[in-house]
């Protein structure tokens, strides 16, 4: 019988218990990273007319990506893309049915009309950036 290329090391529980903890402790990070809310978000100014309006930065995510607006009152958001990075040329308002599509170097503009109080996300073109609106 041919002897294994590889064989087992026996740990020390304390090592195998700290290699779970710390394993967690990442995953829970990763998580509220791509998953959680960060801050309270950003009010939207409101212009002429009642018009609720805000730009917005792309670069490497949405800034600000929580955006605090006024039920039944019309919003106009502007991105402007700075980052080259084709999973943000564009971003989808899925609540509203609405794509917008973001030429990079350039500010394009959306407006929107939410209807009800809560969130309405917001996210690029792979779903790995996101944002919301908060109506209240």
């Amino acid at each position: 019988m041919a002897t294994p290329l590889w064989r087992t090391i026996p740990q020390p529980l304390a090592l195998q218990v700290l290699v779970v903890v710390v394993g967690l402790a990442l995953v829970v990070a990763e998580l509220w990273w791509f998953l959680g809310r960060h801050g309270a978000g950003v009010e939207a100014s409101e212009g002429e007319q009642g018009v609720q309006e805000i730009t917005i930065a792309v670069d490497g995510g949405y800034s600000p990506s929580q955006i605090r607006v006024k039920v039944g009152r019309p919003v106009i958001l502007r991105f402007h893309r700075t980052d080259p990075s084709g999973c943000v040329a564009q971003v989808i308002f899925p609540d509203f049915q609405r794509t917008l599509d973001l030429p990079l170097g350039a500010t394009t503009s959306i407006e929107l009309l939410p209807s009800r109080p809560g969130p309405y996300p917001f996210h690029c073109g792979m779903n790995m950036v996101r944002g919301s609106l908060e109506a209240e």
